[in-house]
């Protein structure tokens, strides 16, 4: 009797359990790209990165219609930008541009990674290297996308990075110049003004480069920058100087 008990009681859990697994199957969320990824976006304002990726990967990887699934990669690498995770939403990025290069937020794309870098920029002795990395992203914004809807702030930005870099430039320039190492802060500033010749310290620069050149004993060369300070930029602060020095 007891052994009859057990078998029906093996039998009734069996039962039990298939009918569980069914029901587990049945309540299994249909899969809707669409509806995914507003619950990816849901999770991304409420600050669960991680969770809304797992989402955004999900959609994908089963996006056959491949509608969504361009967005969706779009939205992972938007997450880690807003999670503050900046290099791994500039390599999202690019993969991004790698398999759609003709899709129509390809330019947009191009543009995070510029910015990416750009937020980086906090002062001309830190930032150089950041303004480099976002000019040449700009640069590469504006070749490959000339139709890119964010052709205003890119020429303010790229006239940013430029200051910063020359700011850096200018840095290093000062440095050797105070150091007394004026050979290679000649060779600094005049590289600084070959390259950036609208920097808006240029005058400073050229009044430098003579100066340099009187501590090194050569008058000829020190009057011939003083002079171009003087023909180009006649109301500078260092023109009184340069004068007087040029005679």
């Amino acid at each position: 009797m007891r052994s009859r008990n057990f078998i029906y009681f093996i039998i009734f859990v069996s039962f039990f359990l298939i009918a569980c697994g069914k029901k587990a199957v049945t309540r299994e969320e249909v899969f809707n790209a669409e509806k995914f990824i507003a619950k990816a976006d849901q999770l991304i304002n409420d600050r669960e990165y991680g969770e809304a990726r797992k989402i955004l990967i999900e959609v994908k990887n089963r996006d056959t219609s491949k509608k969504y699934a361009s967005l969706a990669h779009l939205k992972i690498a938007d997450s880690y930008i807003k999670e503050e995770e900046i290099y791994a939403a500039i390599e999202e990025y690019r993969r991004f541009i790698e398999l759609y290069p003709d899709n129509r937020f390809a330019s947009y794309a191009q543009y995070q990674i510029a910015m990416a870098y750009f937020n980086q920029i906090e002062s001309p002795d830190r930032g150089s290297g950041a303004a480099q990395k976002a000019l040449k992203e700009f640069m590469l914004l504006k070749e490959r996308y000339p139709r890119n809807p964010f052709k205003e702030a890119v020429e303010l930005r790229i006239e940013k990075c430029r200051n910063v870099i020359a700011d850096g430039e200018f840095l290093v320039g000062e440095f050797y110049y105070k150091k007394g190492a004026f050979n290679s802060a000649i060779n600094r500033f005049k590289g600084l003004v070959a390259q950036y010749p609208e920097y808006r310290r240029n005058d400073e620069v050229l009044f430098l480069i003579g100066r340099s050149y009187q501590e090194l004993k050569m008058k000829d060369k020190a009057v011939e920058f003083f002079k171009t300070l003087l023909e180009r930029y006649p109301a500078s602060k260092f023109a009184p100087e340069a004068r007087k020095r040029s005679n």
